[in-house]
């Protein structure tokens, strides 16, 4: 089994972040709050309730660094959280929208963070030592629909998003007196504040759950037409792959490797996605799936398979041999997941741990060192 731990915190959870010893986790239980557990003695308990928002809160990023926290909703307001001794002390931050703010993250350096809205804009928002408070730049007539995934680059520059208007974008976020020139790749810190650098017109459906590699070589993001999208060399001539699947959409990616994406969405279990030598990727399997030995028949009959799908069975991925045909719908998770974070610490170079919530409540830890079978 890959997942080691499963913890029912509420009827229903939208995202969620992890502390940086990792020993306290935030998430919002789909409402305007913020619930704050600490495992204590084997058991999780809460120990903080944060709340400002108005309206659904629909992003939560914690800072491994600093130890803030930043928060969006659909009230279209960003607060971030400092802990001072044994409260959480917001600081509203003025995103100038007139859409919900759907999602956030901070970058690398944690100086600046992301935020995709409802209002075809992206906010890049920075702190002003000298005026004390947050500041907000916007990324404007870029996108044609709401933004739905942010993903900052390891240069700290370079921003990647994804919009329902079916398009993945990489945008160039560097900002005077908060980046240094030498700071990212040339391509980057030549360009302006959100100057475009590329445009991605590979999904024919709405785009979400964009990522980076480890190396920001690589760049992942899924569809709903359920087909997950790669694309190297990411500039002016960049090279891309599509690898389409038959069951339900994903609606997040996370880099665990350079050669070994995981995926989550309306499937309710996370699925492998892993590159050969050559550069090719592929599904792999579902986590906590065996793969069978392969079978006399390859391929089921039509009937059969029309069959295995009216009654939620596996829709068999690549080919019947690979993948056990009875998996049901359900499994550590019984709806679908929304989030997958992952669980790193300071000087980790592949992701071996990594959690994951969704709309039955739950969050759940997930371990691939004990599969033997995945390579990292």
């Amino acid at each position: 089994m890959a997942s080691i731990a499963s913890h029912k915190l509420a009827q229903c959870i939208t995202c969620h972040a992890w502390s940086p010893d990792q020993t306290m986790v935030a998430f919002c239980p789909n409402n305007n709050e913020v619930h704050i557990y600490r495992l204590v003695e084997d058991k999780w308990e809460k120990v903080h309730v944060l709340q400002k928002h108005d309206q659904i809160i629909s992003g939560i990023d914690w800072s491994a660094r600093s130890n803030k926290i930043v928060t969006v909703s659909h009230d279209r307001n960003s607060y971030v959280w400092n802990q001072e001794e044994a409260e959480w002390v917001p600081t509203l931050v003025i995103l100038r929208l007139n859409r919900a703010a759907l999602c956030v993250q901070w970058s690398p350096k944690e100086n600046k963070f992301a935020v995709g809205s409802g209002a075809k804009t992206v906010c890049i928002c920075y702190y002003e030592q000298e005026n004390n408070w947050w500041v907000s730049k916007l990324i404007r007539k870029r996108h044609n629909s709401s933004v739905t995934s942010v993903a900052w680059h390891p240069n700290n520059i370079l921003l990647a998003t994804t919009s329902t208007d079916g398009k993945c974008r990489v945008f160039s976020t560097f900002i005077k007196g908060v980046d240094s020139r030498d700071s990212g790749t040339s391509l980057a810190s030549d360009m302006k504040f959100g100057e475009q650098i590329v445009q991605l017109d590979l999904c024919f459906s709405w785009a979400f759950g964009v990522k980076w590699s480890p190396s920001g070589n690589t760049l992942a993001y899924v569809g709903h037409n359920s087909m997950i999208y790669f694309v190297d060399d990411v500039g002016p001539s960049p090279s891309a792959q599509d690898v389409a699947f038959r069951d339900l959409p994903l609606c997040d990616v996370l880099f665990v490797s350079e050669r070994m994406v995981v995926g989550v969405g309306f499937d309710c279990h996370p699925m492998v996605f892993t590159a050969d030598e050559r550069g090719i990727w592929c599904f792999s399997r579902f986590l906590n799936e065996r793969k069978r030995a392969p079978s006399s028949s390859k391929y089921g009959s039509q009937f059969s398979e029309a069959f295995g799908k009216l009654y939620g069975q596996s829709k068999q991925g690549v080919s019947n041999d690979a993948i056990d045909s009875t998996r049901a719908r359900g499994g550590v998770h019984e709806n679908c997941i929304t989030c997958i974070v992952p669980l790193r610490k300071a000087g980790d170079g592949n992701v071996t741990r990594f959690s994951t919530s969704g709309l039955d409540g739950k969050v759940v830890i997930w371990d691939l060192e004990s599969q033997a079978d995945l390579s990292l």
